[in-house]
């Protein structure tokens, strides 16, 4: 009587949990996309197409390592720009980036103990990490973005010389 009872019992708790609501997964579900195709790029004027030509300084100027001067301020402006573009973020490349420092390296064979710091306004850039690269806000096709560049003792005092440079940067367009 007591198996009867038993198994009685086990049938009613079976069916029970066979019957009672189960946890169902959601089996559907969206995927929003958006973007933006932009035609062609903006065209780009470093100072007004000119060099950027730092100022001749004395060596007493930059008489110890770190020591900067002849800071010279420069634009970058674009014109030209779909009308839809927002920004244009400047990232920098090439061989005259010191990955120590960030700084260019001076290029002439013999030159002065200096290398060439860019600034984003008064923010020192880092070109090989890309720490304070400028971000040039478009509106109606056009903007611009006002920049620094100046001289810095390397790794000892500066000596007499030329001092040469330059950098690749790469705009990506929003």
């Amino acid at each position: 009587m007591n198996k009867t009872l038993l198994s009685t019992a086990l049938v009613v708790v079976i069916a029970a949990t066979a019957f009672a609501p189960t946890a169902q997964a959601a089996n559907t579900g969206t995927i929003t996309i958006s973007g933006k195709v932009l035609s062609d790029t903006c065209t780009v004027a470093v100072n007004g197409g000119a060099t950027v030509a730092l100022p001749t300084v004395m060596t007493a100027s930059l008489g110890t390592v770190g020591a900067t001067a002849g800071t010279t301020p420069f634009t970058v402006a674009l014109t030209g720009c779909d009308t839809n573009t927002t920004t244009a973020a400047m990232s920098f490349s090439g061989s005259n980036i010191d990955a120590g420092t960030g700084n260019l390296k001076n290029t002439v064979v013999g030159g002065s103990n200096v290398q060439i710091q860019l600034l984003n306004g008064a923010s020192l850039i880092n070109a090989s990490s890309g720490a304070n690269a400028p971000v040039i806000n478009v509106t109606s096709g056009s903007g611009s973005v006002a920049m620094n560049a100046r001289y810095v003792a390397a790794s000892a005092a500066a000596t007499a010389g030329l001092v040469a440079s330059t950098v690749n940067f790469t705009l990506s367009y929003q």
